[in-house]
């Protein structure tokens, strides 16, 4: 299956001790990540045909980002060079008690700085099947905003289903209702919703019935998919113990009701990139013509197993994600 992701690979540094905090630590871990750059890499390492559409400095940054994914057989080709930087986030990670934080410093990033014109979407999308973007990319400018648009639109004018992450960041936006009014302008060529009640609450106000996440999560997925009129949303769940310890699942609905997966306790230890660990995970099913319930299994396995691992990337294969799914989650050695 083909897929094309859209948006913007960061800088990623993070304290080179788990435990380090921002400013006393002395030394950083490096990589590159992005939400979007995330889900094409884990669709690479699930067989699938993968581009992502970027804009990147031409500088060693910029070609190093290129490089940690085409490491991956993620395709750069229609990915384009120019600006001045490439954004860059710092993480602390959490522990316990403590909660992660993120501090970011992608104002004027290359991306963000993208003109009218400089993507040809009908040539990047031709002989694609599905287009994914999330709701970080169009906060980054005016143009990125556009840009999104121009793409869904595109796809939905030749035939590409496209799949949209609400993603909100709080600090990227000037208010919620600017969010909102953007998202429904993708929403209104969208194929499959990704999301959870976080930002339904946060973008929309919406509240929900329900005494536990879980139950929350269906009464959520119900009045979405009524609201935004899509007939596919996958929706991850999360019930916080900890910042060390989560509970996580996953639902779906396609039909009239709808359908969850099973309940993971996670000892954490890198909580970014899950959610786009489960939107890679559920594209790949859709991608297999799985079933709604095989789909949403395999999605949260995948969903639960990316927070053992360090980094934003979820590197695991579809065999390793079946293990989770039928069972195998003691951790013993395998030799």
């Amino acid at each position: 299956m083909s897929f094309s992701t859209f948006g913007e690979i960061m800088l990623r540094l993070v304290p080179t001790g788990q435990a380090d905090r921002l400013r006393t630590t002395s030394l950083f871990a490096v990589d590159y990540a992005g939400s979007e750059s995330n889900v094409a890499v884990s669709l690479a390492c699930l067989k699938n045909k993968v581009q992502f559409i970027t804009k990147l400095p031409k500088n060693p940054l910029g070609q190093a980002a290129r490089q940690s994914l085409e490491r991956f057989n993620v395709s750069m080709e229609n990915s384009i060079e120019g600006g001045h930087r490439i954004g860059t986030y710092f993480i602390e990670l959490g522990s316990s008690i403590r909660p992660s934080r993120v501090v970011y410093d992608r104002m004027e990033s290359a991306i963000a700085a993208i003109e009218k014109d400089e993507f040809d979407w009908e040539h990047i999308l031709k002989n694609q099947k599905w287009l994914h973007i999330s709701g970080i990319t169009p906060a980054l400018s005016e143009q990125c905003a556009e840009e999104c648009v121009l793409a869904v639109e595109t796809a939905q004018e030749i035939g590409v289903k496209v799949s949209f992450d609400l993603n909100y960041r709080r600090s990227l936006w000037e208010s919620s209702d600017t969010a909102k009014n953007i998202f429904n302008r993708i929403l209104e060529h969208t194929d499959l919703v990704f999301g959870n009640i976080g930002v339904l609450k946060d973008v929309y106000g919406l509240t929900f019935n329900g005494k536990n996440p879980t139950d929350q999560t269906l009464d959520a997925l119900r009045k979405a998919r009524h609201l935004f009129g899509v007939k596919q949303l996958a929706f991850t769940i999360r019930d916080h113990s900890s910042a060390s310890v989560n509970q996580v699942g996953g639902a779906v609905i396609s039909e009239d009701e709808p359908i969850i997966s099973n309940t993971y306790s996670i000892a954490i230890t890198d909580r970014f990139g899950t959610g786009d660990a489960f939107a890679a995970g559920f594209l790949h099913a859709l991608g297999n013509g799985w079933h709604p319930q095989k789909s949403i299994d395999f999605a949260t396995a995948a969903f639960a197993l990316k927070h053992t691992m360090i980094g934003d990337i979820h590197t695991s294969n579809e065999q390793e994600i079946h293990s989770i799914v039928e069972g195998n989650i003691s951790g013993h050695v395998i030799r």
